[in-house]
């Protein structure tokens, strides 16, 4: 039976590819089957070795897509916690407060939940919850509160301590800037005292030097007068000389 050109073209093909196959598959039976029995053995357990690596890659990325993909339907989800639960409550004003503490910009607080007799428990800094205990034991609740309140007071100390020493150092600071005053207005002091001292010496050597020459002028001036009674004495004596009454 004669077949056309293009259909026995393909026929031969299918045929060509069979036999290369078979001949292949041949070869590879051939090559084993000549190889010593422990390296075909080390050869598949390599292989098994490799097969369960694969499959174990396969389940670790299948673990960290499973963590990825909660995380993301968690957060796509619109899920909350505690604390967004006690926000949401504090807002809607359906808690109590029954306790707080103060420790710095750290707190401790204790609600109650009236409606669901439920106890919160939150640790905060500076208004911002940073921990939320929810239980409807009024033991536990008040066992947490006692230890969020003992840890704002540890949290709180060198918080405490750096405002103790912030106020020190700006009292020490004051202090020096009020003595920086005092000194210089003491140095102001001095230099006038020095300077009118300066004066007063040159105003009594002055003195002193005016009060010895009025001295020599008063000693000489009374010496001149001592001459001029003596003349006049003299002069007198003279004018009356031959007059009745006198000596």
């Amino acid at each position: 039976m004669k077949y056309p050109l293009d259909l026995r073209r393909t026929i031969w093909l299918v045929v060509a590819c069979m036999l290369m196959h078979g001949g292949g598959t041949a070869l590879a039976g051939n090559r084993l089957s000549s190889e010593p029995a422990g390296a075909r053995a080390n050869a598949a357990g390599s292989v098994q070795a490799d097969a369960q690596a694969s499959d174990d890659a396969v389940d670790d990325a299948g673990k960290v897509l499973g963590i990825n993909a909660l995380a993301d339907a968690s957060g796509s989800g619109g899920a909350q916690g505690d604390v967004a639960d006690l926000v949401e409550l504090i807002h809607d004003g359906g808690l109590t407060e029954m306790r707080t503490t103060y420790n710095g910009g750290y707190g401790a607080s204790l609600f109650f939940h009236a409606q669901s007799m439920t106890y919160y428990v939150a640790l905060f800094q500076d208004k911002h919850f940073w921990r939320v205990i929810r239980t409807v034991d009024e033991a536990r609740a008040e066992a947490v509160y006692a230890g969020f309140a003992r840890q704002t007071a540890q949290l709180a100390d060198v918080e405490i301590r750096k405002a103790q020493l912030r106020a020190q150092k700006a009292s020490i600071e004051r202090v020096i800037g009020e003595s920086q005053m005092r000194a210089q207005r003491l140095q102001a002091d001095i230099e006038v005292a020095r300077a009118q001292e300066a004066k007063v010496a040159d105003y009594q050597r002055q003195q002193q030097d005016e009060t010895v020459a009025l001295r020599e002028e008063k000693e000489k001036a009374q010496s001149q007068l001592r001459v001029l009674q003596q003349q006049v004495q003299l002069l007198q004596r003279q004018a009356e000389a031959g007059l009745p009454g006198n000596r």
